[in-house]
């Protein structure tokens, strides 16, 4: 099989007949064999039994319908999982992002041997003070941190190879970073390409102003799990040693003050270095047990699955 498309999707029942009819005449004026796969991530519309219309009619088209609203990332690693295509499409259900521009996109994987290309919306039908700026700024941190050179971190048109999707994990609202953790997974070869933004047809957007502030903390988080999510000892043991030996340093010149310099002074408790010295040795003690509990807790983790699926629509 040439592609799976994968297509996260929250109450976008106006919009699916078209997506998918949209979709299939691509795929078809191509030639490419392809499967959809819709992910109802716990809409509460007409949405699945849509698709359960559209999966009656072509067997290509495929369904997952979440139990409840687990969000975008797992929406995302529940159609990864199923995907067969040599080349993964994602793509967002409200007819923002143009199928138009699979082709290049899958050229660009097989061609041109790219693990992942992600979608440039450099000119955008958004809300410059709403949508535009933050995004902007959300982008640069996400450069400046990662390292990773994309001008749209969260286009939702990306294109990846097969093997990239089967050997990521996408949990909590990681689905911004996949290109992250695809470069923390070795799959270093990514690229852009601008795509058309269009302005949305249906319906009102998922997404408010909180998805900025969740991001940047996210990007904070999978900063950390790339440098020290294997060993978290490294960094809590660093600052640990560091302030405790701090502590001990003034411990030490109190008590040598004391015992010879300046025995008939101030008694210890009355210097604010004994309390400076006492909590940065209880600070680097408790850095310590933070990087120790961390140890064990990536030795001793089982992985709890993070959706509950409902049912599921042209799976063999």
């Amino acid at each position: 099989m040439n592609i799976s498309v994968v297509i996260p999707l929250l109450n976008e029942q106006e919009s699916l007949t078209e997506l998918n009819d949209w979709i299939a005449k691509v795929m078809q004026s191509n030639h490419f064999s392809y499967e959809i796969i819709f992910i109802d991530d716990g809409s509460t519309d007409d949405s699945w039994q849509i698709i359960s219309q559209l999966s009656n009619q072509n067997n290509q088209v495929k369904g997952i319908r979440f139990l409840k609203n687990f969000g975008k990332s797992q929406a995302l690693h529940a159609g990864f999982e199923k995907a067969q295509g040599d080349v993964v499409i994602t793509m967002d259900a409200d007819l923002q992002d143009n199928p138009d521009e699979i082709p290049e996109l899958y050229n660009m994987i097989v061609n041109d041997g790219f693990d992942l290309v992600s979608g440039w919306k450099k000119k955008r039908y958004d809300s410059v003070l709403a949508k535009n700026l933050p995004s902007k700024l959300f982008n640069w941190a996400a450069r400046k941190t990662s390292g990773v050179k994309l001008n749209d971190f969260n286009c939702g048109l990306k294109a990846y190879k097969l093997d990239v999707v089967k050997n990521i994990d996408v949990n909590g609202e990681m689905h911004r970073y996949i290109p992250v953790l695809s470069k923390n997974a070795g799959f270093s070869k990514i690229g852009e390409k601008i795509v058309q933004h269009q302005a949305r047809k249906y319906g009102e957007t998922k997404f408010g102003m909180n998805r900025f502030v969740h991001g940047f903390l996210d990007l904070i988080t999978i900063w950390f799990l790339s440098r020290f999510g294997k060993r978290p000892m490294h960094l809590f043991g660093a600052l640990g040693f560091i302030m405790f030996a701090i502590g001990f340093g003034f411990a030490i010149y109190l008590g040598i003050d004391k015992l010879f310099l300046n025995p008939m002074g101030r008694l210890i408790t009355q210097r604010p270095q004994f309390y400076l010295a006492l909590s940065t040795m209880i600070i680097g003690t408790q850095f310590f047990v933070a990087g120790f509990l961390g140890e064990i807790i990536l030795r001793t983790k089982q992985n709890k699955k993070r959706y509950l699926i409902k049912d599921e629509l042209n799976f063999n």
